[in-house]
Formats: structure tokens, sequence, C-alpha cells
């Protein structure tokens, strides 16, 4: 059987902790800043541990 490939994409877009979450960036902070709040730009600076129902799905793309 051949080796399994993680997907270029995912790579590129997801990250996992030490302790083994998967994070991934904000959407929404790439431009068109001078209308959005600083509060909420400040928000979206930080990154989001990927929602249990996509977990399954990112994992395997991962190859995890």
């Amino acid at each position: 059987m051949p080796k399994q490939k993680t997907h270029s994409g995912a790579k590129k877009r997801f990250k996992v902790t030490g302790s083994g979450k998967i994070t991934h960036e904000q959407a929404n902070r790439r431009h068109l800043m001078e209308s959005k709040s600083a509060k909420r730009t400040r928000r979206l600076e930080s990154d989001q541990v990927v929602a249990p129902a996509d977990l399954k799905r990112v994992k395997k793309l991962l190859g995890r």
C-alpha cells in the first residue's frame, strides 16, 4: 500500500500544538481593516481551536 500523503492545503492552514490540539487562524483579517474596530482586530489576532464537528475531517487531511 502506498504512503498516505498529507493534504497540502490543510498543511498550510492548520497547526498542531504540543498538547495535540489543532489550531487555525481567524478569517477576516487580511484587508479592509479600516472599517473594523480595534477591539475586533485584536480578537481576530488569536488562533482558534478547530471545532469538534470538524476535528475528524481535519485530522484525516493532516494524516493523524
